[in-house]
C-alpha cells in the first residue's frame, strides 16, 4: 500500500501569493490545502490530516494567524511563519514560535523550509 501524499496547509490573505505557494506545494509532491482567512484555515485543521503548514502572520484588518498556529501546535503539526511585516509583527512572531521565513522568499524555498520542519524536533510555543 502506498503512503498518502503529505497535505500542507497554506494560509495567506493575498490570493497571488497563495496561488504561488499552492503550485510550489504541488511541485514538491504534496497536496495543498489553501485558505485566505484564519476561520477557513481552522476548518481545514479540524477536518484534515495536515503534515505541515505555511502561515502568513498578518491577515489584514488587524487579524493574525495566531489561532491557527495555536491549533496546529496543539496537534503537533509544524509550521513556518511567512511574513513581510516583520517590524510590525515582531512580537506576534516571537509569541508564536515556529520557523520564520520572511517575504519575499521564492515559493519553492518557503515550501522546502516547511517540509524541512517535519524532520526537526518541535520548537513551537505550546
Amino acid at each position: 500500500m502506498s503512503e498518502l501524499p503529505r497535505q500542507v496547509l497554506v494560509l495567506d490573505d493575498e490570493p497571488l501569493i497563495l496561488l504561488d505557494l499552492e503550485f510550489a506545494v504541488e511541485d514538491a509532491g504534496c497536496v495543498p490545502l489553501t485558505a485566505l482567512e484564519a476561520e477557513e484555515a481552522l476548518e481545514i485543521v479540524a477536518a484534515e490530516a495536515i503534515s505541515a503548514a505555511i502561515l502568513d502572520v498578518s491577515l489584514g484588518q488587524g487579524r493574525t494567524c495566531e489561532p491557527v498556529a495555536r491549533a496546529l501546535a496543539a496537534l503537533g503539526v509544524p509550521y513556518v511563519l511567512h511574513t513581510g511585516d516583520l517590524d510590525r509583527m515582531d512580537e506576534a512572531v516571537r509569541r508564536l514560535g515556529g520557523v520564520l521565513v520572511p517575504k519575499p522568499t521564492p515559493a519553492a524555498v518557503v515550501v522546502s523550509r516547511a517540509l524541512q520542519t517535519l524532520a526537526e524536533p518541535q520548537r513551537q510555543a505550546g
